[in-house]
């Protein structure tokens, strides 16, 4: 059986590639670690903890998935307009990954700041989801 973060962020990522309105503003350049030379604007996955939540059966797991999000001008309303996208993609509706159920999504966090050497806008959103087995 697959990790169920190796599932769950295949998802996520093949969602956000997905969506139209992100590929307008970024086009498919949503990863789990950005290619050297990366040029803004991009989503980038850049943390994934999981927490087993183990009691009944089926297996359970709480995820907290870290989205770095760039734009290369100093534009908070940029970036956001990027965050805003990919949490509708990730919340809106459930992402469907590999032998898993995702019971829970929810966006806990959202933090901006301009990047003092570069002038980009960077926004972080910290999101949780909750995973069952499937079937």
């Amino acid at each position: 059986m697959t990790h169920p973060i190796v599932a769950l962020q295949g998802a996520l990522v093949a969602a956000l590639r997905a969506d139209a309105t992100l590929a307008g503003l970024i086009g498919q350049a949503v990863f789990d670690a950005p290619p050297r030379g990366q040029v803004a604007p991009y989503v980038v996955i850049s943390r994934h903890d999981l927490l087993p939540r183990d009691g009944d059966q089926p297996s359970a797991n709480d995820h907290r998935v870290t989205l770095n999000i760039w734009h290369p001008e100093s534009s908070r309303k940029a970036v956001l307009a990027i965050a805003d996208a990919a949490a509708a993609v990730l919340l809106g509706g459930a992402p469907t990954p590999a032998g898993l159920t995702v019971t829970f999504a929810s966006l806990d966090r959202t933090d901006t700041t301009i990047d003092l050497s570069t002038g980009a806008a960077r926004a972080v959103l910290t999101l949780r989801f909750f995973t069952e087995a499937a079937g």
